[in-house]
């Protein structure tokens, strides 16, 4: 069946599924807003403007303008240096072997219900992390404290406290170190994506033994992830080897 022709504007005919498109790439938080019959026929407006702005753009010669050539060139490169990376990576992922391997060594890794109450102090630089550190360990000032006065986490104003979450719920690195942790341990620094953490578990509760099934679709993701870095970092060593990077 043809794709539904749901707009047309400058000419442009706009289909169901390339709206769809447009729609998925518009931030989570939008989502809801956009499945009600107002949020759609905003975002429908929206996308359609486009349209009418690039006519008329085109119309005024904007697009010879060499400003304009010059984000092009930029929005160009960053969007084909994306899709490489993607095309590159598309087909790495992890099998069923190395899943059920990683779970068989890991096993006790791997729990339901598993819940953790825990406070927090997030910090940009691994220095200051553990000058932090000395500072709480020395009892110049409570985690509480050091979290208010130096925690660049919203939950600083709560003295880190990060409330009940469950296993699987925080990044990686993260998780690991809090379902890994005795009740009152001072933890960290413990590098994520987001910076370095201090960590302190108040409360820990390991739940059942998680069976392979449920636990497959979090170790197949973090394999994946794995897999894909490491061809990300192998593929870029090779470019600079070809292409050439310095830093002056």
């Amino acid at each position: 069946m043809a794709d539904k022709v749901i707009a047309v504007s400058a000419g442009r005919e706009i289909t169901e599924a390339e709206f769809a498109q447009f729609v998925a790439r518009i931030p989570q938080q939008q989502q809801e807003y956009i499945k009600t019959p107002e949020g759609r026929q905003q975002a429908l407006t929206q996308y359609a403007n486009y349209f009418l702005f690039e006519a008329y753009g085109k119309d005024k010669g904007y697009d010879k303008d060499e400003a304009f050539q010059k984000a092009l060139e930029g929005t160009v490169r960053e969007l084909l240096a994306q899709y490489t990376l993607t095309r590159e990576v598309e087909n790495v992922a992890a099998t069923e072997e190395e899943c059920r391997a990683y779970f068989e060594e890991n096993e006790s890794k791997f729990q339901k219900g598993a819940q953790a109450k825990a406070k927090h102090i997030l910090i940009d630089s691994e220095d200051k992390a553990n000058e932090i550190r000395n500072e709480i360990e020395s009892g110049a000032k409570s985690f509480e404290e050091a979290a208010k006065e130096y925690s660049t986490c919203p939950s600083a104003s709560r003295g880190g406290d990060l409330g009940t979450f469950g296993r699987g719920q925080m990044v990686p690195e993260f998780d690991e170190a809090v379902f890994s942790a005795q009740t009152g341990q001072l933890l960290g620094p413990v590098k994520t994506q987001f910076g370095f953490h201090l960590i302190v578990v108040d409360e820990l509760s390991l739940g059942e033994p998680a069976s392979y099934e449920e636990a497959a679709p979090q170790i197949r993701q973090q394999l994946t992830n794995e897999k894909q870095n490491q061809v990300y970092m192998q593929l870029r060593a090779e470019l600079i080897s070809k292409y050439g990077l310095t830093f002056k």
